[in-house]
């Protein structure tokens, strides 16, 4: 297990909204890193002690990275404004990453960079080492889950993302390493599991345009469908987008004296390939360019039958 602290605003939704992660094992939400010991709820709100409201995170690495659980914190604040989140304003509310494991910086500063291509202001998020955390009082732990109609300054709809992706995290569950060694082609695990590449243009779906939905190799869980495929000539199946960005994760690659975005599928945590810039304009401009040993193709008319059939729909689009 390993631990990150997030502050994003009001601790209650912030909280809530992480647990509905697949494989988020348990939240706490508490203040951190202020300049008094054992504070109160009224005493940071009513006398300066500087902490924020923070969110405990613990997390199994072998079931979501913390690159992934980052990304979805960002889907639920606003990056761009200091001490201040939806209606509640003060230090309090400040955004801020925590880390107690030095070798987590690295990670959380190369996704804030990548947030930062987004935004032409600069982004308010604070990332610092935990100095302390204080859990708050009990009737602010799991304050939603007690109080459903209660005070959130996130969207309903974020909750209803968070919920759809326990969904699918109980229909694709990861394998161990030892399963995929036994369940996959020792081209397929040096793929997903050590990131590797497979040669270009002699892999398997680098010429298929038929109509069906590319899946993860290792978990079974959707990725892309075959009207967002196109021919780049990089020798690779390529794709404009994914059916939904939660279902992957994005990291920051300096391998081989190269800067690269790695992509990696959210729920399996494999690795998939890279994605540029470089894609056709009018379908957003992206290339995801992606190992076809970490696919599997279902064609459409084998969908209804492998449990697939209510992404029929997509692949008129």
């Amino acid at each position: 297990m390993k631990t990150i602290y997030v502050a994003g605003g009001c601790f209650w939704g912030v909280e809530k909204f992480i647990a509905l992660i697949p494989g988020v094992a348990s939240t706490e939400v508490g203040y951190a890193n202020g300049n008094t010991e054992k504070p109160s709820y009224e005493d940071v709100c009513r006398k300066n002690t500087g902490h924020a409201e923070a969110v405990r995170v613990d997390y199994n690495p072998h079931k979501v990275s913390l690159t992934f659980l980052l990304e979805r914190f960002y889907e639920v604040i606003d990056p761009l404004t200091l001490n201040r989140q939806g209606g509640d304003v003060g230090v309090q509310y400040r955004t801020g990453v925590y880390f107690t494991d030095s070798a987590d910086e690295e990670i959380i500063r190369g996704s804030i960079a990548l947030l930062q291509e987004n935004y032409d202001k600069p982004v308010m998020i604070e990332v610092k080492p935990l100095v302390h955390f204080y859990p708050a009082e009990e009737y602010h732990q799991k304050y939603l889950d007690k109080n459903p109609g209660g005070y959130c300054h996130i969207g309903r709809d974020k909750f209803e993302v968070a919920k759809a992706a326990v969904d699918s995290a109980t229909l694709y569950r990861p394998a161990e390493k030892a399963a995929l060694r036994e369940k996959l082609t020792s081209l397929q695990f040096d793929v997903t599991q050590n990131s590797a590449t497979e040669p270009p243009f002699r892999n398997e779906y680098c010429n298929t345009f038929e109509l069906g939905i590319y899946v993860d190799i290792t978990t079974g869980q959707p990725l892309f469908v075959s009207s967002d495929k196109f021919e780049s000539g990089c020798g690779w199946p390529s794709f404009s987008r994914p059916i939904s960005a939660e279902l992957l994760s994005e990291l920051p690659d300096h391998s081989h004296g190269r800067q690269r975005v790695e992509v990696r599928s959210a729920l399996g945590d494999s690795h998939l390939g890279h994605v540029f810039t470089d894609g056709p304009a009018e379908s957003g401009g992206l290339r995801y360019c992606i190992n076809s040993a970490s696919l599997r193709f279902v064609p459409r008319e084998k969908m209804e039958a492998e449990g697939y059939g209510k992404l029929l729909p997509l692949l008129g689009k």
